[in-house]
């Protein structure tokens, strides 16, 4: 079931008062944000998951066999906030978990094809929004976009 917004994306920054000199960046990076994963997160509603179940996938995409300690430290959650959507995610054989060789308390993770054709799919939504803003801007454009991105994520 698919939702429609009432106003294109963004329309509605240009009625919200400024409190702060900063509030339109606010602004931008909230309804960018939301423009970026509208489409996906339209997809993963298709097939029963959500923003949280995309974060999990897209990290242990990016490290098979990851130790849910890592992956917790990654996504900077607690394991209460892991719980669910990883649960979805096993109990649906999205996700496979196996015992570490070397800690056998720690349970290693990785996709499985279902897992990876999910993750996949949602991933390219959101690339393919970032391909056309970037080619829009041009290269000095998605350079101070990085360096941007970068500033705020190294503060974290």
């Amino acid at each position: 079931m698919q939702k429609t917004v009432s106003q294109a994306p963004g329309l509605h920054r240009a009625s919200l008062k400024k409190l702060h000199e900063l509030d339109a960046a606010l602004e931008l990076m909230y309804y960018g944000w939301r423009g970026m994963t509208l489409l996906a997160d339209q997809y993963l509603e298709t097939v029963g998951l959500s923003r949280p179940h995309h974060r999990i996938l897209y990290v242990v995409a990016r490290r098979p066999d990851i130790s849910i300690g890592a992956l917790i430290e990654v996504l900077g959650i607690s394991k209460q906030a892991l719980n669910r959507p990883l649960g979805l995610l096993l109990e649906r054989k999205l996700v496979a978990a196996k015992r570490s060789p070397e800690q056998h308390r720690s349970k290693l993770l990785r996709l499985t094809a279902a897992g990876q054709r999910i993750e996949q799919r949602a991933s390219d939504h959101e690339r393919k929004v970032l391909r056309e803003a970037f080619d829009r801007v041009g290269a000095p454009g998605t350079a101070a976009w990085m360096a941007v991105m970068g500033a705020i994520a190294d503060d974290n």
